[in-house]
């Protein structure tokens, strides 16, 4: 089963004086990038919020948004009272004003609020870690989904590929005879006398050439390989990308050595599949 690398899960935990809420949100990516945006309290634990992540998600570009919003009586902040005191010393010896206008004045002034760091509590963190857990269950929901989208659109490209495919083979025997017509048309136009054995000889070597025995029975066993590997346990969007490399190396051997107009056209149609495989390929896990 495949997982698709774009997703998205949200988790908001009630505290009785704080409301912590998680949104994990991914894109796809060749490798692991998390971005995180976290409270500065919490900094010390990026790094254990990080493997949780890596762990769960494996590949993509994902953004994490931890956000703590205070809902009770607490707070961190508080005002420095001595250093509001001096300022409104200090401003009343240059101008003697109203009381209130001068606190107005001093609680503009640098350092009149102080913020103690806080430990963090032990019971909120693992609040924190059971919110990022559920958030990424979730975004792994979200990504198995839109996996089930692609994986639909993948075997209905693999099949319509390995029908085109069944197309070039029945046509094969036919195209063999056409080239080889042609062949012997065009020395007949010449006009000249040639040793039958010997141009018997030289057609044989010209037309094996241009067989495609081989690359038939090697896209035919890409194109199983793909489905066996969409269809087995784990989610290997690498493994798959190489397959499809291997089945368009396969495709343009076949339309480079067709030299027969309808099978090229069948060949361009295999492209054509191949390249909306590639694109969707690139979303997944």
């Amino acid at each position: 089963m495949i997982q698709s690398m774009t997703g998205f899960g949200k988790h908001v935990v009630q505290l009785p004086s704080k409301k912590i809420t998680v949104e994990l949100k991914s894109l796809n990516s060749k490798s692991l990038d998390i971005n995180a945006r976290i409270p500065q309290t919490y900094r010390e634990k990026e790094l254990e919020l990080r493997k949780m992540i890596a762990d769960a998600l494996v590949r993509g570009k994902v953004d994490l948004g931890l956000y703590v919003e205070i809902t009770g009586e607490e707070t961190t902040a508080e005002v420095n009272q001595g250093v509001v005191r001096n300022y409104m010393e200090q401003l009343a010896q240059i101008a003697p004003g109203d009381e209130i206008k001068l606190l107005e004045l001093a609680l503009r002034m640098p350092d009149t609020l102080k913020t103690d760091k806080d430990d963090i509590d032990p019971e909120e963190y693992e609040a924190i870690k059971e919110a990022i857990g559920q958030a990424l269950s979730k975004i792994i929901g979200f990504r198995n989904e839109e996996g089930k989208v692609l994986e639909k659109d993948f075997v209905e490209r693999i099949e319509n590929l390995k029908s085109l495919l069944d197309k070039v083979k029945s046509m094969d025997p036919e195209r063999i005879a056409t080239v080889r017509e042609r062949l012997e048309r065009a020395v007949s136009d010449l006009k000249v006398e040639v040793d039958a054995n010997r141009f018997e000889q030289e057609l044989i070597y010209y037309l094996e050439k241009y067989d495609i025995t081989e690359e038939k029975v090697r896209l035919d066993n890409h194109l199983n390989y793909f489905d066996t590997t969409l269809n087995s346990d784990d989610s290997n969007g690498k493994k798959l990308g190489f397959i499809a490399q291997e089945i368009g190396r396969e495709i343009n051997t076949i339309g480079s050595k067709s030299n027969y107009a309808p099978m090229q056209q069948i060949v361009v149609q295999m492209k054509d599949e191949l390249e909306k495989i590639k694109e969707q390929m690139l979303n997944v896990l």
